[in-house]
């Protein structure tokens, strides 16, 4: 059983859905309490949902998926800041969705959020692999 669960967490695609899957919960559970629990628009508490996530993202891909080792603080800083970009750019997908499902198809507000982010997942994956932490993600590959 061991030796299953290390050749699991020993491959990079299946980190990176088990931390995306931390990362979505992250994002719904602030999105729900913000719109649900606060009563705040939900477009406002999109944006903030996605911008915790981003944060968290973050942290858990380079220590975790990616692993990722940075030799001086501006180099994570760089790799910060190529990863919010990414980021960001996938955030205009997912806030506009998520808008457009519920303004003009009238989707359930957590059934566009949960389809938009089935589609961002994928797309920040190849950012995050080829953009960002492209220079450690070749030597830390294992196939099942």
């Amino acid at each position: 059983m061991i030796n299953i669960i290390k050749k699991l967490w020993n491959n990079q695609g299946l980190r990176y859905v088990f931390f995306g899957g931390c990362t979505t919960l992250v994002n719904l559970l602030i999105f729900n309490v913000l719109v649900y629990a606060c009563q705040v628009n939900y477009t406002i508490s999109n944006i903030i949902s996605v911008a915790s996530a981003i944060v968290f993202a973050f942290v858990v891909n380079k220590i975790f998926v990616f692993v990722s080792k940075s030799s001086s603080w501006k180099e994570v800083w760089i790799e910060f800041c190529r990863f919010v970009l990414g980021r960001l750019s996938t955030m205009i997908i997912e806030v506009g969705g998520v808008f457009v499902l519920v303004q003009y198809i009238s989707q359930a507000k957590w059934l566009a959020k949960l389809e938009t982010q089935i589609i961002v997942t994928i797309v920040n994956y190849f950012i995050s692999k080829f953009l960002v932490f492209k220079e450690t993600t070749a030597k830390d590959e294992t196939t099942l």
